[in-house]
């Protein structure tokens, strides 16, 4: 063999030359992984598009969007296979992709068995487990009446949420920063606040004029207990030198209160406002199957009464989905109030 072919590749003769070698740019292994990852996303996500066209749906199944949801499903598979492919072309969206390529993988082939165990196999009964394509339907068929409970459960949400947590906050700040009102609010506190907010639902529709009144009342309880208790300890937790030296500057009672002990408690108020958000969810569903005529409770409600299933999952994903963009929201929030946090605090 000539010197030529030789040169074309030769292992290292030193050890300077072996360093250089392992010191070439070559792709890392984890931006390889990620890559394969991506392309087995957009496999799962293949496989389950061409389960829904080419396998026949059982005899008991009358579905109308199996072909846009087969086709819906390849088109995916093709992004993802692009974007996996050209991640470095496409900034952060294909950096975004690849850090997402494992749930991606895991959500396609949870769709491909879900689809062949409903829609082709039948192996789990209808209508208690319909197939992707049956929930698909509701979002377009149904879609009127499942936005107009989608609006009604946000209206009643946001306001009972906002009461509960402006009352809360002003109680725990109260709490934590006078002993006085201390003294009477703490053992109301620990008698009312233990209970569960659903204990309440006989007395609330009782003494309020409209279930849409009763329902907020009980929302805006569930936040407010412990936003109280947050607020409360995150006040009283503050250290005294902080108010020795406000008191130095010639601060008044007004600034402690405003500019040192709420400042300092807010992160405490955040971590109240989180749980009071989880838990005002869970009221906001018991209330509107009891006592309220529209809202995403009722949907289920109804949805069940008529053996509905799809509708009733369909609406389920929707409450995730609300419940997580509120979570994102305020962590929006909080961010950008606790950004000189951001050098202290691993978030």
């Amino acid at each position: 063999m000539s010197s030529a072919s030789n040169s074309e590749f030769t292992l290292p003769q030193s050890a300077e030359e072996g360093a250089a070698f392992a010191g070439a740019n070559w792709p890392p292994l984890a931006t390889l992984l990620a890559g394969s990852t991506g392309l087995l996303a957009g496999l799962a996500w293949a496989a389950f598009g061409l389960v829904s066209l080419l396998l026949p749906d059982v005899e008991a199944g009358d579905w109308s969007q199996t072909r846009n949801v087969g086709a819906a499903a390849l088109g995916i598979a093709a992004a993802i296979a692009i974007l996996s492919l050209g991640a470095p072309w496409f900034g952060r969206v294909g950096a975004g992709l690849r850090k997402r390529a494992p749930w991606l993988l895991l959500l396609g082939l949870l769709l491909t068995v879900w689809e062949l165990a409903t829609a082709k196999f039948g192996w789990l009964p209808l209508p208690f487990f319909p197939p992707p394509q049956a929930i698909v339907e509701v979002y377009t068929d149904d879609l009127p009446k499942l936005a107009a409970s989608v609006w009604a459960s946000v209206k009643l949400q946001l306001g009972g949420y906002a009461i509960g947590a402006l009352l809360g906050f002003v109680t725990g700040v109260s709490i934590g920063w006078s002993v006085a009102v201390g003294y009477w609010i703490h053992p109301i506190l620990r008698f009312i606040g233990p209970l569960p907010a659903t204990a309440w639902l006989p007395i609330a529709f009782f003494t309020f004029p409209s279930s849409w009144s009763a329902s907020t009342f009980l929302i805006a309880l569930a936040t407010g207990f412990p936003v109280t208790v947050l607020t409360w300890s995150g006040v009283a937790s503050v250290s005294n030198a902080y108010y020795d030296v406000a008191r130095t500057l010639g601060a008044k009672p007004s600034f402690l209160v405003l500019k040192v002990a709420i400042p300092a408690a807010l992160p405490h108020v955040f971590v109240g406002l989180f749980m009071g958000l989880g838990a005002s969810f869970a009221v906001l569903v018991v209330a509107e199957m009891i006592g309220v005529k529209a809202g995403l409770g009722w949907y289920l409600q109804w949805a069940q009464g008529w053996a509905a299933y799809a509708n009733m999952y369909a609406a389920l994903i929707v409450m995730s989905l609300l419940c997580s963009g509120a979570i994102t929201a305020l962590f929006r929030v909080r961010d950008g109030l606790l950004i000189w946090q951001k050098g202290v605090v691993k978030w």
